[in-house]
């Protein structure tokens, strides 16, 4: 059992909290058994350590702890104070992974034809970016694109925010907004902005067809030239007194017109 809670492991594993140590490791934190489990359920090859102590080590010995030692993982037995000086959130839970980050790129989600997308740009609010990754996974999106100008999108808030979603589909970081505009246009893919200026509404659009939702900043929406760059503005109408919808919240509702839409076709 690890005990001593200003170890150089235990630093090591706190650092992940920090982007810089992230983005030199190429390594991130996942705390709580709903993203650890799911790390291990469909990201085994890429969990380094697993962290737990005694307690959750009974209470999550079937669903995580027995998976993961089967899987060849290392699995470490920790008190409960190197578990809390290794933990970036408020409340640890008793178990946390750490896992190396994604490399699928673009270019590797288009050549599988994907038909339903989503695109942030300057989202920076790690609670929304996490909660649209969430959301696209439940509506059954091929990848999640985010732009070099949003947020990190393997900080621990945002890995908590996703509750193992970002495990279950692409989710393809750091791209340059300009040029992944221009490849989406060139294998075929109809961009969408969501914008409240849109003169399409959401139930009129056309969601049947390969298509990217390209959501924008919490406060102020899609950059100008992005916007005018989309193949179509779409608008969520607001039928009561509320000044505008949150990025998660319309995201959410974009995503599931698009669902719907890949139903309707189906039934057809």
């Amino acid at each position: 059992m690890l005990t001593n809670p200003r170890s150089d492991r235990v630093r090591s594993v706190h650092g992940l909290g920090r982007r810089p140590v992230r983005e030199r490791t190429g390594r991130f934190l996942v705390e709580g058994p709903q993203g650890v489990r799911e790390a291990v359920r469909y990201a085994a090859d890429r969990v380094v350590d697993l962290y737990v102590t005694s307690t959750a080590a009974q209470r999550y010995a079937l669903d995580i702890v027995q998976p993961a030692t089967a899987a060849g993982l290392w699995v470490h037995e920790v008190s409960d104070e190197v578990l809390a000086a290794m933990s970036d959130a408020d409340a640890p839970q008793g178990i946390l992974a750490v896992v190396t980050q994604s490399q699928t790129t673009l270019e590797e989600v288009l050549a599988q034809g994907p038909r339903r997308l989503i695109l942030l740009t300057h989202v920076r609010d790690p609670g929304n970016a996490g909660t649209v990754i969430r959301g696209a996974d439940a509506a059954g999106f091929d990848a999640v694109l985010v732009s070099d100008s949003s947020v990190d999108v393997n900080s621990p808030k945002v890995i908590r925010s996703t509750a193992g979603s970002t495990f279950h589909l692409p989710v393809v970081a750091g791209l340059d907004i300009d040029a992944t505009m221009a490849q989406l246009a060139s294998h075929g893919i109809w961009t969408v902005a969501a914008d409240g200026s849109g003169e399409t509404l959401l139930a009129d659009a056309d969601l049947e067809r390969p298509h990217c939702w390209v959501m924008g900043n919490e406060a102020w929406g899609l950059p100008e030239a992005v916007q005018a760059a989309c193949d179509e503005v779409v608008r969520i109408p607001i039928y009561g007194k509320a000044e505008s919808l949150n990025l998660a919240m319309a995201a959410t509702l974009c995503v599931y017109a698009s669902a719907g839409a890949r139903l309707g076709r189906r039934s057809t």
